[in-house]
């Protein structure tokens, strides 16, 4: 469906990383963090990419500080070329779209398969983890939390070998071979599919509270 009447204007302040969690490791001290510090840009590209960029206009507050120093760059430029044109008025949202990642839960659930037959037999291994992000729609007429959204999304790692297990000269000896590999799902991919799914969410919630409301369209007769 579509929205009913113009496209509606959003700000995005921010969509920070609200886990504070760092990289696990069983051998170094690692300082990256879990989730990504910059998951504002996936938030506003959902918000664009909604309704083919018709139902939301989002406009400019990460980085607000550059976008003022960048007119007042103009003004002063135009003010010494005595250019009497002035620059248009920043555009003001009816509502700012906010939240973050909330969680990031690591082996929620574990498990695997193994067989050998005489000494070798593949062995498969899975991981999950959780992602959680939170987010929040306010009236910046009112500040009122005029709705919240959570969703999550799984991430999953798979190990798959084939392992060898041999007893050599009466048991005095052993061989012993493995091979394998490990796949796991990128982290910053379930981010964002968890805030694309958040937006899609806020959409019919939206629709549902009367904040907007879909087009009606004819029944073919």
């Amino acid at each position: 469906p579509d929205l009913d009447g113009p496209p509606i204007t959003i700000a995005v302040y921010g969509f920070t990383d609200k886990t504070g969690q760092k990289k696990p490791s069983t051998n170094l001290a690692l300082f990256s963090s879990a989730v990504t510090q910059g998951a504002e840009v996936f938030l506003i590209k959902a918000l664009q990419d909604a309704g083919d960029s018709k139902w939301f206009r989002v406009v400019e507050r990460v980085g607000l500080d550059n976008l003022l120093k960048e007119r007042q760059l103009i003004r002063s430029a135009r003010e010494e070329a005595k250019d009497p044109a002035g620059l248009r008025p920043i555009l003001y949202a009816g509502m700012i779209v906010e939240g973050g990642i909330i969680s990031y839960d690591t082996n929620q659930r574990t498990g695997g398969f193994a067989w050998r037959y005489l000494g070798i037999g593949p062995s498969t291994q899975y991981q999950e983890d959780i992602v959680t992000v939170s987010l929040r729609v306010v009236s910046t007429q009112t500040g009122e939390v005029l709705m919240t959204i959570n969703t999550q999304k799984t991430l999953l790692s798979v190990n798959t070998s084939m392992a060898t297990f041999k007893y050599f000269d009466k048991g005095t000896k052993n061989f012993e071979n493995e091979i394998g590999s490990t796949t796991t799902e990128p982290t910053i991919f379930a981010v964002k599919a968890a805030i694309d799914l958040a937006v899609e969410e806020m959409v019919y919630e939206g629709q549902k509270k009367g904040l907007w409301k879909f087009k009606q369209t004819k029944k073919e007769e």
